[in-house]
């Protein structure tokens, strides 16, 4: 039977139910045939079908309680048994269920492509509007949440799955997300305009229907791939240390599901430049069969980024010569005060000047530094940021003809407490002056 063929006689016999359902029929034993026959329907088929349900005027609240069932058994669709024990409250588990609620809201698109269709040849446009303006904050939503996952995926995952040489999972998979996030914040942007201006179009409609549908394919087709080739490669490959540290950053990026369960990690956190891929015939064996046909073009990196006469900062490695390259390609000038309000450092931005200072200022107060005038202003800010009484201080001031920005932050040391103020001198005429030209320029990425 080909699988058009196939997807018509489901259709029908779910059509068949749902009526049953909404004619008071015996729901429970009811939604167990709806179980057996969604079982043969993979996730695009069941998202096609309620589009078409919807279009022949089956109770959408009727189709929801179906969408609600094929969430259930879609987990069963896309984990094999290699994930089947995943702890609750692990990073993993949570990018599961983030995966679950994806889902959900890529069927939920396919209901509003298909109510909008329906509307579309309406007299009234109220109630079209209506689900338009309903539809706008649900994409807003979808956006934010589906951005947030990708998010965690691009910069926690990819990186130790790099580190073993599997560039092209993290490349076609980006390059998925990166595509329907955009066509998301398209759409927004169009909805914008369309409800701004009042004027709806049936051929601007029937294309919103169509973006909606590819939305929801492609949000099914990334959470396929990530839930039976990515998540599986990773639950094997990554040591406990590796996924205490995606469990430290994925919960300071925050997450869109519910938490449950508390996964404790008993292994140091082990960062992508420290591991050491060991790809062996165990290991191998156990790998998804996409990703075991790549083992032969694998070249794992080994580049070591930690060098012997490196500063350890928190967030990186650097050389000595490498922290004045950063600070003079800075479009910005800081001078660096300590507790005692001494001054210890000052840069020279080769994009950006801001006031003159030279070396003879090492060591000097920091008060000294500005016109007597000024001085009980600059005791007062430096004051305000060391004691907490004022996150920062914000100055405009004017230099020649050009318009500079000052800010007063406090400067913290690890443990969080105070260990000087740091001054940053910003030039920002261009865009005091400029705005719309500088509004121009704008490119969202």
């Amino acid at each position: 039977m080909s699988n058009t063929l196939k997807l018509r006689g489901s259709l029908e016999l779910l059509k068949t139910l749902l009526r049953r359902i909404s004619e008071g029929g015996d729901v429970k034993e009811l939604m167990e045939e709806a179980r057996v026959l969604l079982k043969e329907l993979s996730p695009a088929e069941i998202i096609l079908a309620e589009q078409q349900l919807v279009a022949e005027g089956i109770d959408v609240r009727e189709i929801m309680r179906v969408c609600d069932l094929h969430l259930e058994l879609v987990k069963d669709y896309l984990r094999g048994v290699e994930l089947k024990d995943v702890p609750e409250g692990h990073p993993l588990d949570y990018l599961l269920r983030e995966n679950d609620y994806i889902i959900a809201q890529a069927e939920l698109l396919g209901l509003y492509a298909a109510q909008l269709l329906k509307l579309a040849g309406a007299s009234s446009t109220d109630a079209l509007k209506k689900t338009l303006t309903e539809l706008q904050g649900f994409l807003r939503d979808l956006y934010r949440k589906s951005r947030l996952h990708y998010r965690k995926i691009q910069m926690l995952i990819f990186p130790y799955i790099e580190r073993r040489g599997f560039d092209a999972i993290p490349r076609v998979l980006w390059n998925k997300e990166d595509g329907v996030i955009r066509k998301i914040r398209e759409l927004v942007d169009q909805l914008n305009k369309i409800l701004a201006e009042g004027s709806i179009d049936s051929g601007i409609i029937e294309k919103i229907a169509g973006d909606l549908n590819w939305i929801a394919r492609e949000l099914v087709d990334i959470a396929f791939r990530e839930d039976k080739i990515l998540f599986p490669t990773t639950w094997i490959l990554f040591s406990e240390g590796e996924w205490t540290v995606v469990h430290e950053i994925g919960e300071e990026i925050g997450y869109i599901v519910e938490a449950r369960g508390e996964w404790k990690p008993s292994a140091k956190p082990v960062y992508p430049y420290e591991v050491e891929a060991n790809l062996t015939p165990e290991i191998l064996e156990k790998l998804p069969a996409s990703v075991k046909s790549m083992v032969k073009e694998v070249k794992p990196d080994s580049y070591r980024i930690e060098k012997d006469s490196d500063l350890k900062l928190e967030t990186g490695f650097l050389t000595e010569e490498e922290v004045e390259g950063i600070f003079k390609a800075l479009p910005l000038e800081v001078t660096y005060a300590n507790i005692d309000d001494r001054i210890r450092f000052y840069s020279k931005s080769m994009l950006s000047k801001g006031f003159v200072r030279t070396k003879t200022i090492i060591g000097r107060q920091l008060y000294y530094c500005h016109p007597p005038r000024l001085e009980a202003l600059v005791r007062q800010v430096v004051k305000q940021v060391k004691t907490g009484e004022k996150p920062y201080r914000e100055f405009w001031t004017k230099q020649g003809d050009r318009i500079i920005r000052v800010l007063i932050t406090p400067v913290t040391g690890r443990d969080g407490r105070i260990i000087g103020a740091l001054e940053v001198v910003e030039d920002l005429t261009e865009i005091v002056r400029n705005p719309e030209e500088v509004l121009k320029k704008i490119v969202v990425l």
